[in-house]
């Protein structure tokens, strides 16, 4: 099993930032990745980037730059910073954890969520 911890989202003025955390614990394999996901009211969840232990980065939708993943391996800790956040990123942001846990196999686990609201 893997826990994972999310902190920092909060409510934040236009033009505000915010920096999000993520530490995993638990059964965690060497190579894993870790991302942001996020859901806005009435939509799904979408990966917002992720970021491997050996530093890969998959950054889908940092908002025109003002996203930025990165991560501390030493103890399993991902970061969403965000800056110059405006209304429309307001959603509740998701930490995910692929493991792998033998050859070829894989397995996710969620976080409960941070909600981040942004006001105008």
């Amino acid at each position: 099993q893997v826990q994972l911890v999310e902190s920092g989202g909060g409510l934040v003025q236009t033009g505000g930032s915010l920096r999000l955390s993520c530490a995993a614990s638990g059964s965690i394999s060497t190579w894993n990745r870790m991302g942001w996901y996020s859901k806005a009211p009435g939509k799904q969840r979408d990966l917002v980037a992720s970021i491997t232990t050996d530093g890969d980065i998959n950054d889908v939708d940092t908002r025109n730059g003002r996203f930025t993943i990165s991560r501390h391996n030493a103890d399993n800790t991902i970061y969403l910073a965000m800056e110059n956040l405006m209304p429309e990123d307001t959603a509740t942001y998701y930490c995910k954890i692929t493991v792998q846990i033998r050859a070829n196999a894989f397995q996710d686990y969620w976080g409960q969520g941070t909600q981040v609201t942004v006001s105008s």
